[in-house]
């Protein structure tokens, strides 16, 4: 599910800190929907716990879209997000501060961070959609984050799992170029002290 792409328009500066207060956009959202489902009339996201699926839900509201929330299941930890095509349609990344907001929302919903002291930190995405993973890889480079390959981990287990890492010296320049709304990932990102 590639980016709709418009023609390169530099903008220069305008790299928000997304380690803080959540900023939803159409392109974060674009984002997010490669962890998503269409159906007929609109869009869903699931996620672990019901602080996102407010955030996400609230963000939506302040695009001007409707947007509710159901949880999956009586005794999971799962909440949807559910809200209308219509919000994105027609939606395209324009800008370097779209492609920004919208590997922020690719990495909240196919990215993945070390969350435990007793190992090394680290910062990846995984997709089985090589194109889309390659996609992401181009766009940080092009912000200076330097990636690792985009490799399959086990091709006993699952020959079409992609993932890549980000480099340990582009870990601080992700964290505040790129960032997260996700509150989990925003929690590892404060404690990290590189």
């Amino acid at each position: 599910m590639g980016i709709p792409r418009e023609p390169r328009n530099k903008n220069q500066g305008l790299r928000r800190d997304y380690t803080q207060a959540p900023y939803i956009t159409k392109a974060y959202l674009l984002g997010m929907l490669h962890d998503g489902t269409k159906h007929k009339t609109t869009y869903r996201i699931a996620q672990k716990g019901m602080a996102f699926a407010k955030m996400l839900s609230l963000g939506i509201k302040r695009l001007s879209g409707r947007a509710w929330i159901y949880q999956e299941g009586k005794l999971r930890d799962v909440y949807i997000t559910e809200f209308s095509q219509t919000l994105l349609h027609e939606t395209t990344i324009k800008t370097d501060q779209d492609k920004l907001d919208y590997v922020r929302g690719y990495f909240d919903a196919e990215g993945g961070i070390a969350k435990s002291s007793k190992v090394r930190f680290y910062i990846y995405f995984a997709q089985k959609n090589f194109d889309d993973l390659n996609q992401i890889k181009t766009i940080l480079e092009e912000f200076s984050i330097h990636t690792g390959i985009i490799h399959n981990p086990s091709k006993n287990i699952d020959p079409k799992y992609w993932r890549f890492f980000v480099k340990a010296d582009s870990y601080k320049s992700f964290i505040t170029t790129i960032g997260s709304s996700h509150p989990d990932k925003k929690k590892y990102f404060r404690l990290y002290q590189g």
